[in-house]
């Protein structure tokens, strides 16, 4: 009955979806536990329910469901849904859902690893994270892998993999990727320096929302150095 559930919701017929979740979540199913809190916490076929969306992340996260266990780390890391900020709970849920191949969480994880959030500043476990998550696609985690690279935290200094981390990063779209992917081609780091290349990449960077690639662009308009 979970796939049926699952697919009902992924056809978005909230209603019935909704229903079955409820009856599986009665049952003991961690899964429908960590649905239905995702439907309550977003409005979805029912009204928004705060207390209902920690309870049932709580139970699902009990019985260890992988993506309750990310969802409640979201909560305690923001401090929303009830629960008070709490940025050692919020990392310890993270690395739980991490080893259960939570693709975010491997990020978040290593973010707050990177930064000393909720935990002791590790930079070789943040770096072992971010790999874990660009293993599997994630975008965030080549681009700050890349940084790690380049900066030698956790790592050793790497021009290559670096320059291949914000490649994957920029090629998937993500602003931060193709600004600091720019910016190796302005230095030629990694790479044959192309200051035409770089300033390409700067702008669609800036095209995308990124602040310092459109401080940039607008400085090097004022300046009349390029008029686009």
């Amino acid at each position: 009955m979970i796939k049926k559930a699952h697919d009902a919701y992924n056809k978005k017929d909230f209603k019935s979806a909704f229903e079955l979740y409820t009856e599986l979540a009665k049952s003991g199913n961690a899964d429908a536990m960590a649905s239905l809190g995702y439907m309550y916490q977003n409005a979805q076929g029912c009204e928004s329910d705060e207390a209902k969306t920690l309870e049932l992340y709580e139970r699902a996260a009990e019985l260890k469901q992988p993506y309750a266990l990310y969802n409640l780390g979201v909560l305690y890391m923001n401090g929303l849904g009830g629960v008070v900020h709490d940025q050692f709970k919020a990392h310890e849920l993270f690395v739980e859902a991490a080893t259960r191949e939570v693709v975010p969480a491997m990020y978040e994880s290593a973010l707050m690893l990177e930064r000393g959030l909720g935990c002791l500043q590790n930079y070789s476990e943040a770096a072992f994270w971010y790999e874990e998550g660009a293993k599997r696609g994630h975008l965030e985690s080549f681009n700050n892998l890349g940084v790690l690279y380049k900066e030698g935290h956790g790592v050793v200094v790497d021009e290559a993999k670096c320059f291949i981390c914000f490649k994957r990063a920029a090629d998937g779209g993500l602003a931060e990727g193709l600004y600091n992917l720019g910016l190796l081609y302005d230095q030629g780091f990694g790479c044959a320096q192309d200051h035409d290349f770089a300033l390409d990449l700067c702008r669609k960077a800036a095209y995308k929302g990124h602040a310092k690639a459109q401080e940039i662009i607008r400085g090097l308009q004022e300046e009349g150095k390029i008029v686009f």
